[in-house]
């Protein structure tokens, strides 16, 4: 297993900190009641008052009814991208997007049930796993023009923006198949091992070039 120096990064002051906390309280609640009733059988109303919300801040948080079940933490999006711009010039890419992922696995241990019971509802709900697709390719596009913009930052000698190709784009495709096998993987297997080590391991196999698993 390979050591991940964690980026240093300023956390969040407390006003947007209660914001997370009352977006991810809202999707908890949501995800609870879907696991229990059914989505088509949950409103916003019953998840506002399992999550202590009124239904007006219910969608301070969420365009629609659907959107919380599928739930994107911005807040750590938007870090990992900050991450990755200002990455130095002689790390090589694969381990700058693993090193601003792992960066922010700190939090995640305490989501594990959370995050099981989620996947369970999506399975159930097809419409909303065609939501969660698009929420994650917007995460992929945005993850993309930040390598991009750090692959312009770092190239010697650059003067306006490169041509980098795909590379961007399936680096960045990669790095979230990576956190997502890393995260099921986690979850089908409870208190078995740490999702950092987890993330860690496929990041290695990556690095490797995948080779075939000795045994």
């Amino acid at each position: 297993m390979h050591d991940v120096a964690k980026t240093t990064t300023s956390g969040p002051g407390l006003r947007e900190r209660k914001k997370q906390a009352t977006r991810r309280a809202i999707a908890e609640a949501a995800v609870r009641l879907a696991a229990e009733h059914g989505v088509e059988n949950v409103t916003v109303e019953a998840i506002s008052e399992a999550a202590g919300v009124s239904p007006r801040t219910f969608f301070n948080y969420f365009p629609s009814h659907d959107d919380a079940f599928v739930l994107v933490d911005d807040e750590v999006g938007e870090r990992v991208r900050e991450s990755v711009r200002r990455a130095p010039a002689d790390r090589p890419p694969l381990e700058v997007v693993r090193d601003a992922l792992v960066a922010e696995l700190d939090g995640f241990e305490g989501r594990q049930e959370f995050w099981a019971l989620q996947s369970k509802v999506l399975q159930r709900s097809p419409h909303l796993i065609h939501r969660g697709l698009k929420a994650h390719v917007a995460e992929e596009r945005a993850l993309s023009a930040a390598i991009t913009d750090w692959l312009d930052a770092t190239r010697p000698g650059a003067e306006g923006p490169s041509d980098a190709g795909t590379f961007p784009r399936l680096l960045a495709a990669v790095t979230q198949t990576a956190l997502r096998v890393a995260i099921e993987h986690w979850c089908a297997h409870p208190g078995k091992t740490a999702l950092a080590d987890v993330f860690q391991d496929v990041f290695a196999q990556l690095a490797q070039g995948l080779p075939r698993p000795s045994a």
